[in-house]
């Protein structure tokens, strides 16, 4: 974890927690610089202002602010079948998230003018962890749009959202689920809510937890960055990559893999300083680690194989061979041993069923170039040209070109950083086992998920493209220290000389926070905008189809199209599986 600068000093002239001088995060946990004892006053244990009472500061406002932005949108009053009316949702919905995230600015800068700053690490945490809660409440307040009028989950009783409900129907009931090998924990999760809210229904509970699942992304994932990474690089570096995965049908499974990413990092991380550190923190942080990646295994189970080679490969790069192999094994057995307490019940399954489980369904993505990932298409691709689209340079397109070259960047930057070398070898890892399923796809005629893994390659490679302008931003600050180390040695002004050279760190944080702001609340709206109703050939039809199902009271849903529904819905959907 990053450490909290918060204290009686003024923060101005010292080093900041954000901003372009904040933590190496290849040392999370690495006290900033001491300030003179007269003047600091540090936090006691178990206080509000210590670590992880600062930390429980920031889960709440994010999860606060996410929970805020769904409640606000049921106040609205229209038609969402009616695409003026989801203009004007969108609309709404915005102006709340803007003016919401002015005040937690504003909020800062406030802090930033009285006192002498005293509070400002405080509200640069409470501003950050609150867009980061807007943010993925923003697409939540978009599927309560979309699904208003109707108690049904997005897809009503079919596809993927059908055989979740009935599955999870079933094991509520002390029943096996469909498949054995499909992660429980979802199934369980559902089925207890729909018992304790919803009478058992599931699928009227569904519809819940897709709305609480996005709102509970942007917290989820901004507290696992930072672990790594300080409150505002947390937020740029970590969540606004991550907003390439959130989706509000099935979101626990995006969510999985963008908190897995740092999770991951933060293991390997605590592995490499393993020989040195106490042997009883040392085990508690290790089966913490495992009891974690055990629930999100539980979760979803796929990214695990897609990122194992590459994490083992960070793994044995960064065991503390020389200063403590005893201490390495013992935090990794620890994990171990926490791992399967949490999931071992459900490894054995995987291992010895998931062998003969085959994927026969060959969609859109499986007949496109297999180096193409940085757009999924789904199997509801809509209208489609040239796909994938033509490159400008050897049929690769800028966006391509800018995330290798990032890619190699980053580890010209940081190759002896755990934070990039992981992330690349995540990457790298991803690319090999999509490679290795696809080259065998025609002699097996099985598809095995492959095309899961342009979600990791270009969360991976987006976070690569974010972690060069963190390193960038770390060396400049380097050059600002050395700017302003020898003018305080001689006595001059410091302020002055430092205003010759780079700007101070307030205003880097200030401005940072408005342009994520920006940034977040329009990634939100077209995030949000996917999923309003329409039959278009694309997933735009789950919501619609929620409006055609007839509700178990026999009446139709509010804003059934003309009236008119069905037990299954509008079928129209199976002509646009590609």
């Amino acid at each position: 974890m990053t450490v909290s600068t918060e204290g009686q000093a003024d923060v101005r002239p010292g080093p900041p927690s954000d901003g372009p001088a904040a933590h190496d995060p290849e040392a999370p946990g690495t006290p900033a610089p001491a300030t003179p004892a007269a003047t600091v006053a540090p936090p006691a244990p178990g206080t509000w202002r210590s670590r992880g009472g600062l930390l429980l500061v920031e889960a709440a406002v994010a999860f606060a602010a996410a929970l805020a932005m769904p409640l606000l949108a049921r106040r609205l009053k229209l038609n969402p079948l009616d695409r003026i009316a989801q203009v004007s949702g969108l609309a709404a919905v915005q102006l709340r998230f803007v003016l919401l995230g002015l005040v937690l600015v504003g909020a800062v800068l406030l802090a930033m003018r009285l006192r002498r700053g005293r509070h400002f690490d405080l509200a640069t945490r409470i501003a950050s962890a609150g867009i980061a809660g807007l943010a993925s409440g923003f697409v939540a307040a978009g599927a309560v749009i979309a699904l208003l009028g109707t108690p049904w989950p997005m897809f009503g009783l079919n596809g993927d959202t059908g055989r979740l409900v009935e599955w999870a129907h079933a094991v509520a009931n002390g029943r096996p689920s469909g498949s054995a090998v499909y992660p429980p924990l979802p199934l369980y999760t559902l089925g207890y809510y729909a018992e304790w809210f919803h009478g058992g229904n599931t699928a009227y509970a569904f519809k819940d937890l897709q709305i609480l699942g996005a709102a509970a992304f942007g917290p989820l994932v901004y507290l696992a960055w930072r672990m790594l990474l300080s409150p505002v690089r947390a937020l740029a570096f970590g969540l606004v990559p991550a907003f390439a995965l959130i989706d509000s049908y099935k979101p626990y499974s995006q969510t999985v893999l963008a908190l897995l990413v740092p999770v991951l990092v933060a293991m390997v991380v605590a592995l490499r300083r393993s020989g040195t550190a106490g042997r009883r923190p040392l085990l508690l942080k290790g089966a913490g680690f495992g009891a974690l990646l055990g629930v999100l295994f539980l979760t979803y189970s796929g990214w695990f194989l897609w990122s194992a080679a590459g994490v083992l490969f960070a793994a044995l790069l960064y065991f503390p061979w020389r200063t403590g192999p005893a201490k390495g094994a013992a935090f990794m057995g620890a994990a171990l041993a926490a791992f399967l307490v949490v999931a071992g019940r459900y490894l054995a399954v995987m291992l010895a069923e998931g062998q003969t489980t085959k994927d026969y369904n060959f969609r859109f993505d499986n007949f496109t170039d297999p180096a193409y990932y940085l757009m999924w298409r789904t199997d509801m691709p809509g209208k489609v040209g040239d796909w994938p689209p033509p490159g400008e340079f050897g049929g690769v397109g800028l966006f391509a070109l800018v995330t290798f070259v990032c890619l190699g960047a980053a580890i010209w930057l940081g190759l002896r950083k755990p934070l990039v070398v992981t992330i690349a070898a995540m990457f790298v890892s991803a690319w090999v086992m999509r490679m290795y399923i696809a080259s065998h796809m025609y002699e097996t005629q099985t598809v095995q998920l492959y095309t899961r893994t342009n979600n990791q390659l270009l969360y991976c490679g987006l976070i690569l493209c974010a972690l060069v302008a963190h390193l960038v931003s770390l060396r400049l600050a380097e050059r600002r220290s050395g700017v302003a180390e020898p003018v305080a040695a001689t006595g001059a002004a410091t302020g002055a000389a430092v205003r010759g050279g780079f700007p101070g760190r307030e205003g880097a944080v200030i401005g940072a926070l408005c342009a994520l702001l920006l940034l977040l609340g329009t990634a939100s709206s077209s995030v949000s905008d996917r999923l309003m109703p329409a039959q278009d050939g694309t997933y735009r039809i789950l919501p619609w189809v929620s409006h055609t199902v007839r509700q178990q009271n026999g009446r139709c849903p509010k804003f059934a199209p003309k009236g008119v529904c069905s037990k299954d819905g509008d079928q129209s959907w199976l002509a646009y599986i590609r």
